[in-house]
């Protein structure tokens, strides 16, 4: 089946290398994340987002959640020297082209991926800030202060939600009007990030407007209707294709407009696997047109003989 999101072209200076017998092999994306096991978000959903757009995931495990589709129970990072060997085993073998960074747990992993992108730092770093309002507030206020201290520096593009970014980047806002995404870019830009992409910003009869801006200028204004759901890992699921979309070789604007789209429809082709959340579909294109949702969930039902009858015809999620 055709992926419409593989990348047609990918002109200098991120194209991919050439294959031994001439066609391009896929532009390839490190990305750091904690293990996700009900696969809402962390890397499997970078992992899955990443192939779905056309690169190849280098998923590094900084560690792991408990949790299910509904709540996060506990976090366990692993420590920085684990994160430093495994990122440092790949780079020293493939050609990135980009690094995306999501939760990684501690000040200490936070520390060591600065470090390395420091040593690579030809490589653009997108970076995304998920809400830490299910983690302890002094676990919380440690993180976002080596993030900005390490982190942002090294970061090429901030992803984050219009209300996150506010709380952290502006904690002292305090005129009567709201923050523009314009005030957060400049705030990030303080901080050494050139460019932020803000989303979910709030607009009248049910819209949301996401922007791209620098200090200085509005780069991308893309608006979608709200969808009556909550979610869980659709943060991810946009920096990862942003990250994907840049490494093979789109402009920051164009990449973003398209990742944003992907997202959208990830997210109007988004399950429920179990009681909590919705996840987005990250594979929506791969599903037949014509299958159903009562089709989806009979196939969950009778897995084993769903496989066997109808693998080759279905993909399932």
């Amino acid at each position: 089946m055709t992926n419409p999101y593989s990348p047609t072209q990918a002109p200098d200076p991120l194209a991919p290398e050439t294959g031994e017998e001439g066609s391009l092999r896929p532009a390839c994306v490190m990305t750091f994340n904690a293990n996700d096991p009900c696969g809402a978000a962390g890397l499997c959903g970078d992992a899955l987002a990443i192939a779905s757009v056309g690169a190849h995931a280098l998923p590094v495990v900084t560690g792991s959640y408990a949790r299910d589709t509904g709540e996060i129970f506990e976090h366990f990072p692993l420590s920085e020297e684990a994160v430093t060997a495994q990122a440092r085993a790949v780079l020293e073998d493939l050609s990135v082209q980009v690094i995306k960074v999501g939760f990684v747990g501690s000040p200490e992993n936070l520390s060591a991926i600065a470090e390395l992108a420091a040593d690579y730092d030809h490589v653009p770093v997108v970076s995304y800030m998920p809400s830490l309002a299910w983690w302890d507030e002094n676990r919380i206020d440690s993180y976002l202060d080596a993030f900005s201290e390490l982190l942002l520096p090294q970061t090429t593009v901030l992803v984050g939600h219009y209300s996150t970014l506010w709380r952290w980047l502006l904690p002292d806002w305090s005129a009567q009007t709201n923050p523009q995404p314009r005030d957060i870019a400049r705030a990030a830009d303080a901080l050494g990030v050139p460019y932020t992409l803000v989303t979910g910003i709030p607009l009248p009869d049910q819209w949301l407007d996401n922007v791209l801006a620098s200090a200085n200028e509005i780069l991308v204004s893309e608006k979608f209707e709200r969808i009556d759901a909550v979610f869980v890992g659709a943060g991810d699921t946009l920096s990862a294709a942003l990250a994907a979309l840049l490494a093979s070789g789109s402009d920051l604007g164009s990449a973003t407009s398209e990742a944003l789209s992907y997202l959208d429809r990830c997210l109007l082709g988004g399950f429920r696997p179990g009681m909590g959340h919705m996840l987005p579909d990250r594979l929506f294109w791969a599903q037949p047109e014509s299958l159903t949702q009562d089709d989806a969930d009979t196939a969950c039902d009778d897995f084993p003989q769903a496989l066997t009858e109808e693998l080759s015809h279905v993909t399932k999620h």
